[in-house]
């Protein structure tokens, strides 16, 4: 039997010590508008990335990365128009990362979930209480799942229940699957029952999740090869056009349709990669 971790042992429990807790500072206000929306957005992609950095600071970064790359396309080829161009593609590099670290982090907790409700069940059936069960489940288990969940534990130390303390795991991680488990522990401590069983039973519902997302994978592949494909070629076209005659940008943007049909295209092109991203997030949400 594995020892709870002393470190989340070295707080006294006292309910008085919940007051103390602050809720996540970020930069979404609750306002409801578009630009609160993209705030709580990003907000919820620097929490859900793992990534120990203040919002700020990675916006910051972004803001530097775009300056860095538009200066040195300017540098190097002096063409205003399409350093501006490679100035905003290094804005969204930053991004881009930390949406990389998010898909693989949650794949990562995805595939910890069904050991971790076996565990749970294993701590609760030598007679442990709900909580004293949690807290030796947040000591065992490995990041980066167990990185959230000895959160929770401290809250718990702290003089929260168990349901306040795991409330957000769903929010800090981005895997709506842990929904179930949060929603066990909750219902067993309000109202009592089998924990044992509905943890075994929720760990083989996760494994049969895993498996059907395994499978849409694979079946929607093409699709998804398709996707990616429509995004990357008419970067690479105009690539293409820009290699094979370095003037091929000024000749364009000499006249003024071609300013506008320049423009409207990378408008349509972002538009449609967005519309492309977001349905593949959601057929591959777990």
């Amino acid at each position: 039997m594995i020892a709870p971790n002393p470190e989340l042992r070295s707080i006294p429990r006292d309910v008085a010590f919940a007051g103390l807790l602050k809720e996540e500072i970020g930069f979404s206000e609750g306002t409801g508008g578009t630009a609160d929306a993209v705030n709580g957005w990003f907000d919820s992609l620097m929490l859900q990335s793992g990534i120990q950095t203040a919002p700020s600071v990675w916006l910051g970064l972004c803001v530097l990365s775009g300056i860095a790359s538009g200066g040195l396309f300017f540098v190097l080829t002096d063409r205003l128009v399409m350093s501006s161009v490679t100035a905003a593609l290094g804005l969204l590099l930053p991004i881009v990362y930390a949406l990389v670290l998010r898909s693989r982090r949650q794949a990562q907790i995805m595939q910890q979930l069904p050991l971790m409700s076996e565990e749970m069940a294993r701590f609760a059936r030598t007679g442990r209480n709900v909580e004293h069960a949690f807290m030796m489940l947040a000591a065992d288990t490995p990041s980066p799942l167990g990185n959230e969940l000895r959160v929770s534990a401290r809250r718990i130390e702290m003089g929260m229940d168990v349901g306040s303390a795991c409330r957000d795991l769903v929010s800090r991680t981005g895997v709506t699957t842990l929904t179930m488990f949060t929603a066990a522990l909750s219902v067993n401590q309000e109202t009592g029952g089998d924990l044992i069983q509905v943890l075994e039973r929720l760990s083989t519902a996760i494994r049969d999740r895993l498996h059907f997302v395994a499978r849409q994978r694979a079946a929607t592949i093409s699709s998804r090869l398709g996707s990616v494909m429509m995004i990357t070629v008419p970067v690479i076209v105009i690539g293409f056009y820009v290699a094979r005659d370095p003037q091929y940008l000024d000749k364009l943007f000499a006249s003024g349709w071609g300013r506008s049909s320049f423009w409207t295209a990378v408008a349509l092109q972002v538009v449609g990669s967005l519309i492309v991203f977001r349905i593949l997030s959601r057929t591959s949400r777990f």
